[in-house]
C-alpha cells in the first residue's frame, strides 16, 4: 500500500500551535502579572490574558499576531477531528480493538493506551508528509514569504496526495456519483469533500480485513479449546476461561506486538 502522505499540512499547523502555545503562555504571564506572578486575593495562580484588537493599523502586518491567535483557536478545535479522518489514525486505532477482542481480554489494554498508542503510531506514519507541508507552506507563512492562501494550496497538495494513496477507485467514484461530479480528468479535478470521505471508508475496509486476519489464529484456537473441553464432558466450564492464557501465550511467544505493528506501519508504504 501507499505511504499516507496526504493531510499532514493541518497536523504539522496543529504541532506548530501547540509549540507556539507552549512557548507563548509564559511570556503572557510575565507581561500581564504584577511582580512576581502574584495577583492578590487569588491563590497565587496567575493565568495569562488575552485580547483580540481589530483597531486599524498602517499597514497589514499590524494584525497578524490577532490574526494567528484566532488561526490557533481554529486549529485546536478542529484538530481532533482532522487527525482522525485524514491522517492513518483510523486504521491503527481499530485494527487494534479488534487484536484486544479476538484475544479476549476485554478492557486491557485499557482505551487509552489503545489511544496512545495509535495517536504516536500516527505521528510515525505521518511524519515524512507533515515535515514536507511544513517546510513548502508553514514555515514560509510563518516567515511572511507567501499570503495564505497560497500556504493553504502548498498544505493541501501533499495531504491529498496522501489520502489519494490510500483511497479506492471504487470508494472515490462513489462519492463523485452522489455529489453528481463529472469524472475527472487528474486528481486535481477531484474536491476535497469528495475525498476525505472516500478516503475513510477505504481506510475501514483495510481495518476489517486487517482484523479478519488477527481473528483467524485465535479463533482455531478457541474451537481446540472448545472441543477438547466437550470431549473431557467439561460442558459447563467455559472454553474462554481456558483458551485465554494460551491466547496470551501464543501471542507472547510470536511477539505479536512487534508483528501487528510492524505491519500496519508497512501498510502505510508505498
Amino acid at each position: 500500500m501507499k505511504a499516507f502522505r496526504a493531510h499532514k499540512g493541518w497536523g504539522v499547523i496543529g504541532a506548530a500551535a501547540l509549540a507556539g502555545l507552549a512557548f507563548a503562555l509564559p511570556a503572557l504571564a510575565a507581561d500581564g502579572a504584577p511582580a512576581g506572578g502574584y495577583i492578590p486575593g487569588t491563590s497565587g495562580i496567575s493565568l495569562p490574558s488575552l485580547s483580540l484588537n481589530f483597531a486599524q493599523g498602517a499597514k497589514p502586518g499590524d494584525i497578524v499576531g490577532t490574526l494567528r491567535a484566532i488561526m490557533l483557536l481554529t486549529v485546536l478545535t478542529l484538530a481532533p477531528a482532522i487527525l482522525i479522518m485524514t491522517t492513518s489514525f483510523t486504521r491503527i486505532v481499530v485494527v487494534l480493538s479488534f487484536l484486544r477482542q479476538a484475544i479476549g481480554t476485554q478492557q486491557m489494554p485499557p482505551n487509552q493506551l489503545i489511544v496512545g498508542l495509535s495517536l504516536f503510531l500516527t505521528f510515525f506514519v505521518m511524519a515524512p508528509t507533515w515535515t514536507q507541508v511544513s517546510s513548502q507552506a508553514i514555515e514560509p507563512y510563518m516567515a511572511e514569504k507567501i499570503d495564505p492562501a497560497t500556504a493553504w494550496k502548498r498544505a493541501e497538495g501533499p495531504i491529498r496526495e496522501f489520502m489519494f494513496g490510500q483511497t479506492r477507485e471504487k470508494d472515490l467514484e462513489l462519492f463523485l456519483t452522489l455529489a453528481k461530479i463529472a469524472k475527472p480528468q487528474t486528481r486535481e479535478d477531484v474536491p476535497s469533500y469528495a475525498l476525505v470521505p472516500a478516503f475513510v471508508i477505504s481506510e475501514l475496509k483495510t481495518a476489517f480485513q486487517i482484523g479478519f486476519m488477527l481473528y483467524l489464529p485465535f479463533l482455531v484456537l478457541d474451537m481446540v479449546v472448545s472441543s477438547v473441553l466437550m470431549a473431557m464432558g467439561m460442558m459447563m466450564l467455559p472454553p474462554m476461561m481456558i483458551s485465554l492464557p494460551f491466547k496470551l501465550l501464543l501471542f507472547v511467544l510470536v511477539d505479536g506486538w512487534q508483528l501487528v505493528v510492524g505491519s500496519l506501519v508497512r501498510s502505510f508504504s508505498p
